[in-house]
């Protein structure tokens, strides 16, 4: 399928020309390269905005050396720059957990690394206010979106403050952006000044306390200040709480932090999204395509979601080291069968669409159609999680509505088959509510599930085996994967299948201990898991578990709470992932006897010969562990490095 030039968003002189442009109303500033796909931030706000009637121009990856010749190539905007740093916050993009570089950046051309600059958002802001001090500049995406308040940074290893505190921006518009972006533009649009747009939901700025619209109220929550929080770490950890339960609240409460003699403002956000507004979202002209002036090179990130789909946004899944509940938050938005049905046909009129969907999930694999049963309960409700501790009651878990949208997609001409990647919530599969259709529907869901829609390996997310530590990432039990894992190898012996379950496991999270993650190696050896999908806890801003990290309490219960820090701490933790190589060996034997648990030698090396003369003893059976459960058909491989958010596609659900 050939696409000219002005079918994308223009991103030169020469292009605006071609459309006959001689100003633009809005020019986005992306960090990642610019693909023209609804999983692509900056094409979304740009289409956007085009959609609204107004001239909207990209311009991608500009280089921040030298002139500024990207920064000007196109002019002043007619209303306002936009920074749109890109789909993961720049500094998970370019570092690992032991704060290495990555081998690749997956939203750069040929996965080059030298294409953004850390925290862009920082960066490209100095350069437009240098160059166009009197236009309006606005922070959007996810690195902004998770710094818009007083924050831990782990690759500086400090607490910084709002990004505004930093940056000579005006604004910061937070979480999805469409609505917000469309109304701030509208009024800029009509003469409004931006230093007079203050009662603008989801945005977020800084302002003088005599100043604040409307004063300081009681409804206000008046967050503890930057200073307390440098001098007091619960003072932080009380912060996080406070912010996280109004970025989950269906009518959220304005919140300030007083920051050097000013104060951060953070107004409440949009209510959700409806069908139709994300129905219109995910309609807009987009060619799929990166723009023409990457042929012949490879975008990583593309790569991954050239022929997937998303069918719904947010999750309330609240998991304590992801970011999707402070983005995009806890209440599903479904689109319409209409328009994924839509989305799909465009696919297979794709030239190299060879007749598989990689993924038609979301944020989670399957909650497509479920919300709370009775609507005035979810809008008093604080609970980040809608399934941790427990599922709550109010929750509609029917898996009818999804088995519907795979159904229909299965039944389109030029489609074989339409694999789920996004990972699936076994917590909801197995829950039992007092809806008999719905119990029935998620058994109907998990056959299905299993025997059409897993190309050879299932992804799940279990993320530890011990209870303990599962309670602290607001993850279920490791009993609930054993459950899990038996229906799936039963439906897989009467289908005649051989397919594998992928499970995701992180070491050094919060509560995890040396002990933890022992006993995590002894129990997937148990289970034949080889275990290569893993992760070290990375620290990313505005998360519960990077919260609980840095200041060493629980945010909800200030309790305190052991974190694995120091290099050599982590690689402690992390060696017991890979107890089946033989390089590991050794160190883990010492580590064993280190932490008083040479019972567990025995577990993992029975049968082997001993290293160093050594030959274990003992029967210690460690907790949890069950002997008697085995499958040899269940191995996990290709080991990844990547960040939590990428590696289970959520970069592509942030925009």
């Amino acid at each position: 399928m050939e696409y000219k030039l002005t079918d994308f968003l223009p991103t030169t002189k020469k292009e605006l020309e071609l459309r006959g442009w001689e100003e633009v109303d809005v020019i986005l500033f992306s960090a990642d390269a610019y693909v023209d796909h609804p999983s692509f931030g900056a094409a979304v706000i740009g289409r956007t905005l085009e959609a609204a009637g107004f001239r909207v121009a990209i311009v991608p990856q500009p280089d921040w050396h030298g002139d500024y010749r990207d920064f000007k190539k196109l002019g002043r905007p007619r209303l306002f720059f936009g920074i749109a740093p890109g789909c993961m916050d720049s500094m998970v993009n370019k570092y690992t957990a032991a704060r290495r570089l990555r081998s690749e950046d997956a939203y750069s051309p040929d996965g080059r690394h030298d294409m953004r600059p850390e925290y862009p958002t920082i960066v490209y802001a100095k350069i437009l206010k240098e160059l166009f001090p009197d236009v309006p500049v606005v922070l959007g995406g996810i690195e902004a979106s998770l710094r818009r308040v007083t924050h831990y940074d782990y690759w500086s290893d400090s607490l910084k403050k709002c990004l505004l505190c930093y940056s000579p921006a005006d604004m910061i518009t937070y979480g999805m952006g469409e609505k917000v972006t469309i109304e701030l533009a509208r009024r800029l649009a009509a003469g409004e000044s931006i230093r007079d747009i203050r009662d603008l939901p989801q945005t977020v700025y800084l302002s003088r306390k005599e100043d604040i619209i409307g004063g300081i109220t009681d409804h206000d929550i008046v967050l503890h200040s930057h200073e307390e929080c440098l001098k007091n770490k619960k003072a932080q950890a009380e912060n996080f709480k406070n912010v996280e339960e109004q970025s989950n609240m269906m009518h959220a409460q304005r919140l300030l932090q007083g920051v050097d003699g000013r104060y951060v403002v953070i107004n409440p956000p949009y209510p959700p999204m409806t069908t139709e507004e994300l129905d219109a979202s995910f309609d807009l002209p987009y060619t799929r395509y990166p723009h023409p002036k990457y042929k012949g090179k490879r975008i990583p990130a593309y790569e991954m979601i050239k022929f997937s789909v998303n069918i719904h946004r947010g999750c309330f899944g609240g998991c304590a080291f992801c970011t999707i509940s402070a983005h995009q938050g806890k209440f599903i938005t479904c689109r319409s069968k209409e328009s994924i049905l839509r989305e799909v046909k465009q696919i297979i009129q794709m030239p190299d669409f060879k007749g598989n969907l990689s993924d038609l999930g979301g944020p989670s694999a399957n909650m497509y159609g479920m919300s709370g049963k009775n609507k005035n309960a979810c809008e008093k409700c604080r609970r980040p999680s809608c399934v941790h501790p427990q599922i709550c009651p109010n929750l509609n878990t029917d898996h009818s509505k999804l088995l519907d949208i795979y159904r229909s997609v299965d039944a389109l001409p030029g489609i074989k088959h339409s694999y789920i990647g996004s990972g699936v919530r076994y917590d909801l599969l197995l829950y039992k509510s007092k809806d008999e259709a719905s119990n029935k529907a998620a058994m109907e869901y998990t056959r299905e599930l299993i025997t059409r829609h897993v190309s050879g390996r299932l992804k799940v997310a279990p993320e530890h085996t011990s209870d303990r530590v599962l309670y602290l990432m607001r993850k279920p039990s490791f009993q609930q994967f054993y459950e899990f894992k038996r229906i799936f190898d039963r439906i897989n012996r009467e289908e005649g299948l051989r397919q594998q379950i992928i499970p995701y496991f992180i070491s050094s999270h919060p509560g995890c201990q040396e002990e933890d993650m022992a006993e995590l190696a002894v129990i997937t050896k148990g289970l034949d898991f080889h275990l290569e999908q893993v992760q070290d806890f990375t620290p990313t801003p505005l998360t519960n578990a990077t919260e609980t990290w840095y200041t060493g309490y629980d945010p909800y219960t200030l309790q305190p709470v052991f974190s694995a820090k120091t290099p050599q701490e982590k690689l402690a933790q992390r060696q017991f992932f890979f107890w089946y190589k033989p390089e590991e060996r050794r160190g883990i034997e010492q580590s064993l006897r280190r932490i008083g648990r040479p019972d567990l030698i025995a577990k993992l090396y029975a049968g082997m010969a001993p290293q160093g003369g050594y030959r274990p003893s003992g029967n210690g059976k460690p907790k949890s562990y069950n002997p008697n459960f085995n499958n040899d058909h269940s191995r996990a491989k290709h080991h990844s490095e990547k960040p939590q958010e990428e590696k289970r596609g959520r970069h592509r659900r942030n925009r």
